[in-house]
């Protein structure tokens, strides 16, 4: 997979690196439900065909990707994700054939034209600039590219409150969306045949779940 220049930031400069760092040891246990949950409802809506290349944007400790990994061990997997700390557990549990780096979702370090399926598992509230992250994904998507993003859903009272409260004392906390909203920014972006779900995994957290394809007319 070539690729092209990242521009990182220092490590641990950025909110998201500095909470992540902290958390990575023990992530995994801390939102073991959560994770399962969430993951489980993003591989629903991952199919993918022999030969097909697939993206983990904010790949976290590896456990989308290993999952993707068992299930279909003949396809080209690749994650990135802004924290090495993340990276060095995911690169412990995943297999050596799957690329893995350090990188940003505004910036992926890929040619254009390169994956067929993008994935955001649990990660899109922290994207400072959206329009753009989902920009590049329609750049290094192929011309029947497919994107699936999970993540917090704003129609749900709970969420709301979680929002508000993250954005005053959490920093590397950006955004959760409504589904109106999440329709809007990929619509927007360049996506289309765009279908949303939400959901309850348990009481608190309500959870949405969008696909989209690149729209190449």
């Amino acid at each position: 997979m070539a690729k092209r220049g990242a521009d990182l930031k220092s490590d641990h400069e950025d909110p998201v690196q500095k909470e992540y760092a902290h958390l990575a040891q023990e992530y995994d246990d801390k939102w073991s439900f959560y994770v399962e949950a969430t993951l489980q409802e993003t591989l629903k809506r991952i199919e993918l065909h022999s030969g097909e290349r697939l993206l983990d944007i904010g790949c976290g400790t590896g456990a989308l990707l290993a999952a993707i990994e068992k299930r279909y061990p003949d396809n080209i997997l690749a994650g990135i994700d802004s924290t090495q700390e993340m990276l060095d557990i995911a690169g412990k549990r995943l297999s050596k054939n799957v690329h893995i780096e350090r990188s940003w979702a505004e910036r992926l370090p890929f040619e254009a034209e390169t994956f067929d399926v993008i994935v955001f598992c649990s990660m899109f509230h922290y994207i400072r600039e959206p329009i753009i992250a989902l920009k590049e994904s329609i750049r290094v998507l192929k011309p029947t590219g497919r994107v699936v993003i999970t993540d917090w859903c704003d129609d749900y009272i709970t969420c709301q409150i979680c929002d508000l409260f993250l954005r005053v004392f959490n920093q590397a906390h950006f955004k959760t969306y409504k589904k109106r909203e999440c329709y809007e920014l990929l619509l927007s972006s360049g996506f289309d045949d765009i279908k949303i779900d939400s959901y309850k995994v348990n009481w608190f957290w309500g959870i949405m779940t969008a696909t989209a394809y690149k729209n190449v007319s």
